[in-house]
């Protein structure tokens, strides 16, 4: 089902009417089911409301974007709304761009979104900035059950091709603060790579001195 649209202008935004005929092209492309337009000059207490600033403010789904969007960039965050894979790609550009806290409050509107942060965890390549904002996020739900409801997917990834990828694997393994994490972690014991096997280790003492608190 396409994402809905929600965009805020001001009749003396010169950049608005540009933004505004591209989620109209999006509309009548059926990239995006509804269209709500509200002019903030009328209506301040929308603005107000939502925390608005400064226009254009676009909202397509979960995603609240500022300034002026092309078509294209429009249709990309359209796309991202509508794919499972979407949220992901999402998150992966939020934090190149250092929005952290744009990441943090997805995931704490929808904590099963924690999810998407698994693909960039899969991803070698990732830059490391994008990396470490991934280890914050994840660290930030240690012991909830959203992170242990990630333990299958954990587990696949701790016998990842890459060392790196096994290494975080491990280390958010250990943060999950659930027993069948053991298991994945002990068989990394004897890994070929060092810093995985010294991860492994970690995260098993960390287990274990989270089921002496409990």
């Amino acid at each position: 089902m396409p994402a809905d649209a929600l965009f805020l202008l001001s009749s003396h935004c010169p950049h608005c009417p540009a933004v505004l005929a591209g989620l109209a092209d999006l509309l009548k492309r059926g990239e995006i089911g509804r269209l709500e337009a509200i002019n903030i000059e009328l209506h301040p207490e929308s603005a107000r409301a939502l925390g608005v600033r400064s226009v254009p403010w676009t909202r397509i789904g979960p995603f609240e974007l500022t300034g002026a969007l092309t078509v294209a960039e429009l249709t990309t965050w359209a796309t991202r709304a509508d794919t499972p894979d979407g949220m992901a790609d999402a998150f992966h550009d939020l934090l190149k761009q250092g929005g952290l806290a744009r990441v943090r409050a997805l995931i704490e509107a929808e904590p099963g979104r924690l999810a998407a942060l698994l693909a960039i965890v899969a991803n070698p390549e990732a830059s490391l900035n994008v990396r470490l904002g991934v280890g914050v996020l994840i660290e930030e739900y240690a012991g909830t059950p959203a992170l242990a409801a990630l333990l299958p997917e954990l587990t696949g990834l701790s016998t990842d091709a890459d060392a790196r990828v096994r290494a975080d694997a491990c280390h958010y393994l250990g943060l999950t603060g659930v027993p069948d994490a053991r298991a994945p972690l002990a068989s990394r014991l004897d890994d070929d790579d060092a810093d995985v096997r010294e991860i492994a280790q970690e995260s098993l003492e960390a287990l274990d001195t989270r089921g002496a608190a409990a």
